[in-house]
């Protein structure tokens, strides 16, 4: 994950500021305290918490979607009422999870960052490579 979207994540947790391209990110901001401490608070995804999981996603607008992340890299998401059903694929990286989803003639992309406490994890996610929504998602139990 690039340092940019790690300040961008940063940004939006700690201040509410909305989300933009990273383009427009001062990159030295990944040294000052409040970006290092936030960073402390957040820990490596592990696989157990992926393979053949379904976690929930929701993001600010209030879209809710169940995403099944299958032991080979594969998803199907499923939108929580209306079961709306669309694939993807997923990878872990460095404890960042990486998920890719395909809508139509739009692909959606995110890195999943953890949190220590509570396990609700955080993204920003991108439509069509530009900056689109801040997400928060959750494994929940099988």
């Amino acid at each position: 994950m690039q340092i940019t979207n790690w300040i961008q994540l940063c940004l939006r947790e700690l201040e509410g500021a909305p989300i933009k391209d990273t383009e427009n990110i001062e990159v030295s901001f990944a040294d000052t305290v409040h970006f290092l401490k936030w960073k402390a608070n957040k820990r490596e995804i592990r696989a157990e918490e992926v393979k053949d999981r379904c976690w929930i996603k929701s993001c600010t607008g209030g879209y809710i979607t169940e995403v099944h992340l299958h032991a080979g890299g594969s998803l199907d998401e499923y939108t929580l009422f209306g079961r709306l059903h669309t694939k993807g694929h997923w990878e872990l990286d460095g404890g960042v999870l990486h998920i890719t989803i395909y809508k139509g003639e739009n692909t959606y992309e995110l890195s999943v960052v953890g949190n220590r406490e509570p396990s609700i994890h955080s993204a920003i996610e991108s439509k069509n490579g530009e900056v689109h929504s801040y997400l928060k998602l959750t494994p929940i139990s099988q």
